[in-house]
């Protein structure tokens, strides 16, 4: 369940910014459920998306490595550790995204970073209007928001099949609609 998930979560992180990723990560991975046609699975990709990196901030250097044990000893199933894992695909993984909701969580982890990055130096300080260009903008500058990899965002809209503009968009849109909280 969706307290489950945040129990656990907070058992491991107590940092504000990584509280509001993953609540960012769990509204834009419930969007894509229903925008992608899994309505009935909308709270599997939500929960996925808020325990995606459940072991980040206590053991950063085995990140994806540890959340396997964290997420096994919780009682979730292969499904659901498969999904959380693969999303740190070529970085601190090897398990390489393979259903269409591992991919979204692969390409929308860092992209969501970058969003924020670029609304909250807008003078509105929102995402409402926020639109395609401005990230475009900021994408290319490899020294704004620079923890966000340009490459696994570029390498997330190839496995789904989508232009990077497209991801953009789509990826801004689910971050509005979810109600995404920049900080």
């Amino acid at each position: 369940t969706r307290d489950e998930a945040w129990a656990l979560l907070t058992r491991y992180n107590q940092g504000e910014f990584h509280l509001r990723h993953a609540r960012t990560l769990e509204g834009v991975m419930r969007y894509f459920a229903g925008e992608l046609g899994y309505g009935d699975e909308a709270d599997f990709w939500a929960n996925v998306g808020l325990l995606h990196d459940v072991d980040f901030e206590q053991w950063p250097e085995e990140h994806c490595q540890k959340a396997r044990e964290l997420l096994e000893n919780a009682g979730c199933d292969e499904r659901f550790i498969h999904a959380v894992v693969c999303h740190g695909y070529g970085l601190c993984s090897d398990v390489k995204p393979e259903h269409e909701m591992e991919k979204v969580l692969f390409a929308v982890d860092e992209l969501t970073g970058l969003i924020s990055a670029v609304a909250i130096m807008r003078p509105s300080r929102s995402l409402d209007d926020l639109e395609l260009p401005s990230v475009k903008k900021k994408f290319k500058d490899k020294k704004f928001a620079a923890g966000c990899s340009r490459d696994v965002i570029r390498q997330g809209a190839e496995m789904l099949g989508w232009t990077l503009d497209d991801l953009i968009s789509r990826t801004i849109v689910a971050m509005r609609e979810s109600g995404a909280e920049l900080g």
